[in-house]
């Protein structure tokens, strides 16, 4: 008997672990596809790309499409472009956000973090306009500044949401223990809230990373043609007269590297943060 049931619970763990992997596949798979497809894009030939029916791997791969990518635009100066608006925008995201959240979640302020979270499910194409007169008025159209300080309306709401449900799941005897001590409410937060936030302060950094280097609308009507963006310059090698999917595809490949990168690097740190309640 108690070997029938434990061979029913391995059974069980089998098919728990087969469901769980075919579950995963479903919802990765048109993901996968589609980056697949692009990458076949990127690695073939014109008359390989408009071939009917089409052909998903070329038999000879070219890295032609990469080449004239760099070729006919300044990629590595919308590359530093990039690099200057996300970088400071995730910066000051997570100096302004991470004693934001600490803040808000001692406070225990659920309709401050309401509040906030109303501001981040608001479309950006609401408040373009009048930022686009003010940066108007202050001579700003063109430079990476007003891309940067729009990018963080967007990047700084993640941040402090993401660190108001982690602060709420770190437990608070351990900043009782160090104002007993003598600790200010500073210091508690300096030296025993903020170390233990580490993995919490990664996913909101990666999150805040991405959303701000995927974000395409600032740095179309704010930019100027030395202070594009990356996905503004995905976006400009599109033409009327034909569609270049070879090159189109490799430019994407392109802006998709960095985060790709990023992710594979530190992705132990998103694991550890989401798991540790750096989400809520």
């Amino acid at each position: 008997m108690a070997l029938t049931l434990r061979t029913k619970r391995k059974i069980r763990k089998v098919v728990d672990k087969v469901a769980l992997a075919a579950t995963v596949a479903v919802l990765l798979a048109p993901c996968l596809f589609v980056f697949f497809w692009m990458l076949s894009l990127s690695l073939k030939y014109d008359i390989d790309n408009t071939a009917w029916p089409p052909v998903f791997w070329p038999e000879e791969v070219t890295f032609d499409n990469f080449a004239k990518v760099f070729e006919e635009s300044p990629m590595f100066l919308y590359f530093w472009n990039s690099v200057q608006v996300t970088g400071s925008a995730t910066l000051v995201a997570l100096l302004l956000g991470v004693p934001a959240g600490y803040g808000i979640a001692k406070a225990r302020a659920h309709k401050m973090a309401a509040v906030l979270l109303l501001s981040r499910m608001t479309p950006g194409l609401s408040y373009l306009i009048p930022l686009f007169t003010l940066f108007q008025v202050l001579g700003l159209i063109g430079t990476v500044w007003p891309i940067a300080l729009t990018h963080m309306v967007i990047t700084l709401p993640i941040v402090v949401w993401i660190m108001i449900g982690f602060f709420e799941t770190q437990p608070h005897e351990l900043e009782e223990a160090a104002r007993i001590d003598g600790a200010t409410l500073w210091q508690a937060f300096r030296y025993v809230a903020l170390p233990l936030s580490r993995p919490g302060i990664v996913v909101g950094a990666i999150l805040a990373f991405i959303s701000s280097w995927n974000n395409f609308i600032f740095g179309a009507v704010f930019a100027g043609r030395t202070t594009r963006t990356m996905p503004v310059a995905v976006y400009n090698m599109l033409t009327f007269e034909s569609f270049a999917w070879g090159p189109l595809a490799a430019a994407a490949i392109v802006v998709m590297l960095p985060v790709i990168i990023l992710t594979i690097i530190i992705q132990k740190e998103i694991v550890q943060g989401l798991s540790a309640g750096g989400v809520k």
